[in-house]
């Protein structure tokens, strides 16, 4: 016994002592330091191996993979893209609609999916509204749409993992774990602060239009191509006009064919007819996208596949596509692809062509090719290979697309309703609910299994996994116990509430060099004891400090998403403490007095 601690107390003191130090130091990642945490508590015998490792088969790790693919699901059909430019819609000219659309929307999105992907699927979105609109700053709608993102959190059980693993410490202490909608009781007068304090002080942000650069990377590069409207199309019989408007969004069209004849006068009553042909300029995610359910095929894939192919396959076992750069002294330059018989020559279709400087508006068989134009190819691997060598090109890149499946759009959007309910009813279990949801979204093919895989953030998920049994340990080895006793003593007498406010401070303070999940596995454990040598609820006591580490905006550096925004707004540090220090006190006062009021 050394100070009042046994053997298993100080081994473990030292393990969360050197983990806290590894996550604040980030020497390691989160993920490695949470891995290290597993294999030190089981080879110091502090808790049983198949303790250590049952962080990857909890509940909180596995909703968490779900959530991610169930995202992913509604990124592929093209959900999240509706729901962005809904928002872009209904935010208007004026500032104070502009943050209040934003803010809801965000705040609802982060509820349901992580808040770090509704940022990331937002940035370019306001970024757009606010150099369209005149008297919209970027400035003035990044913070509160980052805000929002982060109290959106706390409407559901699984807005943030830190969420989870309160839940799962709470049901160890034996209480009665959290509903899918029980958080929301605290959170949603939180969002609706939070809400009201951002339009009310959006006169502390400043007023400038912020950098792009960081924005760039969310912006694929147009490239022209051409459609061709199949025997079977939905167009046929319909007018130019209503491709045009329907289609915008998606692709402009820049000439339209008729039997190899520029229909110049373009007349919008005009009726599409099969083999009608639209010279196009889309990105490099909607080129993938042409799948031909609505009848509008890629002309090169019609031509050259044989009349099998309809879409790029770019996963395909036998064909690729990669782009490949023209280089200046190349013998292609001054020549369509046409007369280079590009495709008869090298076994592989020119899909589409991207300019760097100036447009390109004749087909893609006619247009003449120059130095720096990158040409799109769709074929047989070894024929790819093949071409590499030749001196024609200056340098071949991988070819990144996201194929959005909108005609699944509404399937997916089903899956994920039909998931919340399952879980929000009780009819399943959460983890039940939603892993069913993803396997559902994985079935239907709303999503490929490869990107599901991908989606998941495979440090966030070891991380959780990880420090679930530093939990479990601090609970087992009585050292939750110990410091709750600690806190009492020198906290005696005071009020219940007062008592929360210290703890979602700490919380608050601990996760500016913490992440939230982190912070919440470290005193959760604290404040249940405490809470049961009070006698006030552990449900509100653990809410204070799982809520403290996720709604504090102290700094940038609290949460990633503000680290996200902080280029593109042009912000300051003091910018952050400026607005976030008034409303996290406020956020704490609320949160106090609702988890007291709900749960005693």
């Amino acid at each position: 016994m050394i100070l009042g601690l046994n053997y298993d107390q100080i081994i473990f003191i030292c393990i969360m002592v050197a983990s806290i130090i590894l996550f604040i130091t980030e020497y390691l990642r989160v993920d490695v330091v949470a891995m290290l945490i597993v294999l030190a508590l089981s080879m110091t015998g502090i808790i049983e191996v198949n303790e250590a490792f049952a962080g990857f088969s909890s509940e909180p790790a596995i909703i968490v993979a779900a959530v991610f693919i169930l995202s992913a699901g509604l990124s592929s059909t093209g959900v999240t893209d509706v729901i962005g430019e809904w928002v872009t819609k209904l935010s208007g000219k004026g500032e104070v609609r502009a943050i209040f659309v934003i803010m809801l929307a965000v705040a609802v999105m982060s509820a349901f999916t992580h808040h770090l992907m509704v940022t990331a699927m937002m940035l370019p979105i306001i970024m757009k509204i606010c150099k369209d609109e005149k008297g919209l700053h970027a400035s003035r709608l990044l913070i509160p749409m980052a805000t929002a993102a982060s109290l959106g959190t706390t409407l559901t059980l699984i807005g943030a993992p830190a969420l989870l693993l309160a839940n799962n410490i709470l049901k160890r202490s034996g209480e009665k774990g959290l509903s899918l909608f029980d958080v929301g009781k605290v959170g949603g007068p939180l969002v609706l602060a939070g809400l009201v304090y951002c339009i009310l002080m959006k006169w502390i942000l400043p007023k400038n239009s912020g950098d792009d650069d960081v924005v760039d990377s969310f912006k694929l590069t147009e490239i022209t191509t051409e459609l061709i409207v199949a025997p079977d199309s939905i167009w046929i019989g319909k007018s130019y006009l209503d491709v045009v408007t329907t289609t915008e969004k998606n692709f402009s069209i820049l000439k339209w064919y008729r039997k190899d004849k520029s229909d110049q006068a373009k007349i919008d009553e005009e009726m599409l007819a099969e083999g009608d042909t639209f010279v196009i300029r889309t990105t490099a995610d909607e080129l993938t996208s042409f799948h031909g359910e609505d009848g509008l095929v890629l002309k090169a894939l019609q031509k050259f596949s044989g009349g099998q192919e309809v879409s790029l396959n770019v996963d395909g076992d036998d064909k690729r596509i990669l782009k490949a750069v023209i280089s200046p002294k190349s013998e292609f330059v001054g020549k369509s692809v046409s007369m280079i018989n590009f495709y008869n020559r090298f076994g592989v279709a020119v899909v589409g062509i991207w300019r760097k400087v100036g447009w390109v508006s004749s087909g893609v068989a006619d247009t003449i090719i120059k130095p720096g134009d990158m040409l799109v190819l769709w074929g047989p691997r070894q024929k790819l290979e093949s071409i590499s060598l030749h001196r024609g090109f200056l340098m071949f890149l991988p070819f990144y697309g996201n194929a959005i499946r909108r005609n699944k759009s509404k399937l997916a959007s089903l899956i994920m309703l039909t998931s919340i309910s399952l879980a929000a009813t009780g009819i399943l279990p959460a983890y039940l609910a939603f892993m069913t949801g993803a396997m559902a979204m994985i079935l239907t093919k709303c999503v490929d299994i490869e990107k599901a895989y991908e989606s998941v953030e495979v440090k966030i998920f070891v991380m959780i996994a990880g420090v679930i049994p530093l939990g479990i340990a601090m609970e087992r080895t009585g050292v939750d116990k110990l410091l709750a006793a600690q806190i009492i003593q020198y906290t005696g007498g005071w009020e219940p509430f007062t008592m929360l406010l210290v703890f979602f401070w700490i919380s608050a303070l601990l996760t500016q060099i913490l992440s939230d999940a982190a912070t919440t596995v470290l005193l959760a454990p604290i404040a249940v004891a405490f809470a049961k040598s009070a006698s006030i609820s552990p449900t509100a006591s653990i809410l204070t400090v799982t809520i403290g580490a996720i709604a504090s905006f102290l700094t940038p550096i609290g949460h990633h998403g503000n680290l996200l925004i902080l280029s593109p707004g042009g912000y300051r540090f003091s910018d952050f403490m400026k607005i976030g220090l008034p409303l996290t006190v406020i956020l704490s006062l609320i949160t106090c007095y609702l988890s007291l009021h709900f749960w005693k």
